[in-house]
Formats: structure tokens, sequence, C-alpha cells
């Protein structure tokens, strides 16, 4: 959104970055705990933004990211090492992105 212009209500509610859930309601979504969250923000693969009152909350796209890290914790692996490769698989898609655009501009100038 360029500066001076004004938010619609509605606007947030396709926005994947809005903070819209609530630590509980997060939780409840993802099927875990509000310590689970927490221990995702103190590895620091998700970091919410705080309400005027110094509650967490967090987006749709965090929520994904979440629901990531609880997929691979419930098949055995132990939560630092599902951060990581969440990290590492948003990584790799960002890089063959950026992959194909550059192929994409390549073929474009021939």
């Amino acid at each position: 959104m360029s500066p001076g212009t004004t938010r619609k209500p509605a606007d947030s509610l396709d926005d994947d970055d809005y903070p819209a859930y609530t630590v509980g309601r997060a939780a409840d979504m993802l099927g875990t705990t509000p310590a689970f969250l927490r221990a995702l923000g103190e590895a620091r693969l998700i970091t919410p933004l705080r309400s005027e009152g110094g509650h967490r909350r967090y987006s749709r796209y965090q929520l994904r990211i979440a629901a990531r890290v609880r997929e691979l914790v419930d098949q055995g692996t132990a939560i630092e090492s599902a951060c990581r490769i969440v990290i590492l698989e948003d990584q790799l898609a960002e890089a063959q992105k950026i992959n194909q655009q550059l192929r994409d501009d390549q073929s474009a100038s021939r």
C-alpha cells in the first residue's frame, strides 16, 4: 500500500500478513498449545506481532509455517530440527523462484 492511502477494514481479510489471530485462537486452529507457538518464537522461526496490550498476534502466513513445523514434529522430528527444515525449504523455494525469473529474463532477451 502506498503512503497516504487509506486502508479499508476489508483489506485485512485477504492480507496473509495481517496479524489477526490471538495465540489461543492460533493454537486452537493448529491443534496445538500456546507453548508450541511460543517455542517457534524462541526458535526465531516466526515472530508474532504484538497488540497494543502486548498480546501475541499471528498472521495466516505464520500459521501455515507453524502448521508445517507441527507436521514435522508429529512425524517425530525435534522442534529445533523442524524449524531448520522449514527455513531451508523456504530458502530453496526462494532460490528456485529467482532462478526461474533469471531463466525467463534470459529467454525474453533472446
